[in-house]
């Protein structure tokens, strides 16, 4: 008891709990703000929980716990036996947005452990086995997870739905760019590059793996659902399917404004001459383990409208890049602004937040410039408490 404390919550852990309760869940609530594993946070003493909230487990509670985590479902095991009795357990149809949101989890955990939907059924006998056309499908997979584009989710719908790809020309310019968005998510190079005519032949191949093409469908349909920021249109000079704060990877920006190359650009920042537009892709969280001294760039929102931007360490303020940023507004240069917390998170790599299109403020220094941006759309507050974290902390 306490003056002016009203309750204290006691979560006891009793030791022999039912093999099927999920301690993972209970924990992840009390740490939903931290990208570690619960089975690392569980190691090091919960150094996540909020303040004020306090964690201990004996030793052999402790290890009671990890192993029923480990045999849970975010093992490759636990997966596998989750498939093979789920119609039993749920009395529902066996599909993966069934299997998903019955066990409340996220889709990435089945292809971080270098399995599919389909490929988890062949293993356990449910589904008859059949040649695939990839070697590492949850890798490609993987790239879908966080798209969240109502528009292009619909248009590659559509087409799947369909069967079959039109000819590129059949599609307007839009939706070209979103065939490559599309083709950019599968393969690394350019069509001719990997043997094909264009990105509609690409495309068209993937039929042939049936299953491929159900759990893609499954998987833009689960991605549909969890929607909830409607994106907005970047109102740029020139057409281009990306929406504001909908989550793009890298490769699946640049195909968007029509880069014609091999996917494999990494740099901060791209310029595309031809419309005038340079792409800013920034990492807030900058870890040594990633980022050398050089490129550890110091970025973070002031507040909802305004951006604190770091250039490349090489540009200076009277270089052509610097200049062009500076006079931007004069010279009708658009500066598209992409966000991402940290470069990797406990699944993989992450995609980034397009912020939409920034207007030059001010600067200082050089090599690198400190330039703050002014920002066509307000950061949302969902994005917010993670754009200015560094600034926060």
């Amino acid at each position: 008891l306490s003056e002016g404390k009203e309750c204290l919550t006691v979560l006891d852990f009793i030791g022999q709990a039912n093999k099927r309760y999920n301690f993972e869940d209970k924990f992840a609530a009390l740490l939903s703000n931290t990208t570690r594993s619960i089975q690392r946070e569980i190691k090091d003493g919960f150094v996540s929980v909020p303040k004020g909230c306090y964690i201990q487990l004996e030793k052999k509670a402790q290890k009671y716990i990890l192993e029923n985590i480990r045999a849970s479902l975010n093992s490759k095991s636990g997966l596998l036996a989750k498939v093979k009795t789920f119609e039993t357990e749920s009395g529902l149809k066996l599909s993966l947005i069934n299997y998903i949101h019955y066990y409340h989890i996220d889709v990435r955990t089945i292809y971080n452990k270098k399995l599919t939907f389909y490929s988890m059924c062949e293993q356990e006998g449910l589904w008859q086995s059949t040649d695939h056309i990839f070697d590492d499908p949850f890798r490609i997979l993987f790239h879908f997870c966080c798209v969240d584009s109502i528009k292009w989710i619909n248009f590659v719908l559509s087409e799947l739905r369909n069967g079959e790809f039109n000819k590129l020309n059949s599609y307007n310019e839009e939706q070209q760019l979103m065939v490559k968005m599309l083709y950019s998510s599968i393969w690394d190079k350019t069509p001719k590059t990997e043997g094909f005519i264009d990105e509609i032949e690409a495309l068209n191949f993937l039929f042939k793996d049936k299953y491929f093409i159900e759990e893609l469908i499954e998987l833009l349909c689960l991605c549909k659902k969890d929607v909830n920021i409607v994106g907005r249109d970047p109102e740029l000079d020139y057409i281009c399917p990306l929406e504001v704060y909908c989550t793009y990877t890298r490769d699946q920006v640049l195909a968007a404004l029509g880069f014609n190359e091999d996917y494999t650009v990494s740099e901060g920042v791209k310029y595309f001459k031809d419309k005038n537009t340079d792409v800013l892709f920034t990492t807030l969280n900058k870890t040594d383990k990633f980022y050398s001294p050089t490129t550890a760039y110091n970025d973070y929102s002031i507040n909802e409208e305004l951006f604190h931007w770091q250039s490349q360490s090489t540009t200076s303020d009277t270089s052509l890049t610097g200049l062009r940023y500076i006079n931007q507004d004069n010279n009708s240069n658009n500066i598209l602004l992409f966000v991402r917390e940290q470069k990797s998170d406990k699944f993989g790599p992450q995609p980034f937040i397009f912020l939409g299109k920034v207007h030059y403020v001010q600067h200082e220094g050089s090599r690198p410039m400190n330039i703050v941006w002014q920002l066509d759309n307000n950061i949302p507050a969902k994005f917010l408490s993670k754009t200015n974290k560094l600034i926060l902390g």
